[in-house]
């Protein structure tokens, strides 16, 4: 079972997002049975020694409108309290870092 292991989380799309010392990918994987499911991955370098670390969560089609709708209520409550000022990241790669736009839609 070993050699096929890596076919349960066959990688369908991939999107990299920088955001100042943060990185975070949008993974969208499929399983054996090819049933889609997203993951979510920070990856931040450690000051102490230079290792990234990264934090992953699964999210599955079922949960996705869960997730927008806490997601959305979530954004909306700090953006009701505290004025959001986006940053503007300048990357040379694909002008990726254009800072995040409709922040508060996250529809699935």
């Amino acid at each position: 079972m070993g050699e096929f292991d890596n076919k349960e989380r066959e990688e369908v799309f991939s999107k990299k997002v920088r955001a100042g010392k943060r990185t975070y990918f949008f993974d969208v994987k499929a399983t054996r049975s090819g049933d889609y499911y997203l993951t979510l991955t920070e990856s931040k370098k450690r000051l102490e020694d230079g290792v990234f670390v990264k934090h992953k969560i699964f999210l599955y089609k079922e949960d996705f409108e869960k997730f927008a709708e806490g997601l959305n209520e979530t954004v909306d409550c700090i953006k009701n309290h505290q004025e959001v000022i986006e940053k503007r990241y300048e990357y040379s790669e694909n002008q990726e870092g254009n800072g995040a736009k409709g922040i508060d839609d996250f529809s699935f």
